[in-house]
């Protein structure tokens, strides 16, 4: 099956505030690709994503992501380009207040869903998927951080995105737990979906190898001689 571009930057430069934060970044991610982003603290891995979901505008450049232009991305429409990505955090970002279950269900109404039948066999579908199928009913404090985690990575499949963005989704997590969460990124990349996955781990990808990239001073450089 061809590849489908999913990303496509070309030369594109991103302020925060007064600072430059990316300059010059070209990138091109295709479908089933499972893309490593490194690089230390500060040198612009999270801005990228963030400019990748439309936390963070485009000041020159084209890019598009999953069709979608990220210069014309602003509040009013940014929820389009939302349905068509997955987004994991390293810190989860559950809402405490809801079950796993209202989590997701949560999701879903913000994008478009009605109660009802379909709506509850999606949130098992995917609660199942990460192997949740019986936690569903559990809040987020009474599950481990891996727990946490693969509900994140459940709520980020709710849609069916193309496209899963994952920022240091093992960074608060043990290293057993960590191999666990890697597994069912990895497979997400072998079922057409791509997954870029910003990481200081640097032993992931020996275990699950994918195209690296690295981000050093606010620009995308080639690293081991992966391709962009």
């Amino acid at each position: 099956m061809e590849s489908k571009i999913l990303v496509k930057l070309e030369s594109i430069s991103v302020q925060q505030a007064e600072h430059t934060v990316l300059k010059d970044v070209n990138l091109t991610i295709g479908s089933g690709e499972l893309t490593y982003l490194i690089g230390k603290t500060g040198s612009g891995k999270s801005s990228l994503l963030k400019a990748l979901y439309g936390d963070l505008t485009i000041a020159s450049g084209a890019g598009e992501v999953c069709g979608h232009d990220l210069t014309q991305v602003n509040r009013k429409n940014m929820h389009l380009l939302r349905r068509d990505l997955g987004i994991v955090f390293q810190d989860f970002a559950l809402l405490q207040d809801r079950t796993a279950e209202a989590n997701l269900a949560f999701v879903l109404l913000a994008t478009g869903w009605s109660k009802g039948a379909a709506l509850e066999s999606r949130i098992q579908t995917c609660l199942k998927s990460v192997g949740l199928e019986t936690k569903g009913y559990k809040m987020p404090h009474a599950l481990s951080g891996g727990e946490q985690q693969r509900l994140a990575i459940a709520r980020a499949l709710l849609n069916e995105p193309p496209l899963i963005i994952a920022d240091e989704p093992t960074g608060n997590l043990d290293p057993e737990t960590t191999d666990g969460i890697l597994n069912i990124l990895h497979e997400l990349a072998q079922q057409e979906r791509s997954v870029l996955m910003a990481t200081h781990d640097h032993q992931a990808w020996n275990k699950y190898p994918g195209r690296v990239i690295e981000c050093i001073d606010g620009r995308i450089a080639r690293y081991q001689n992966s391709p962009l």
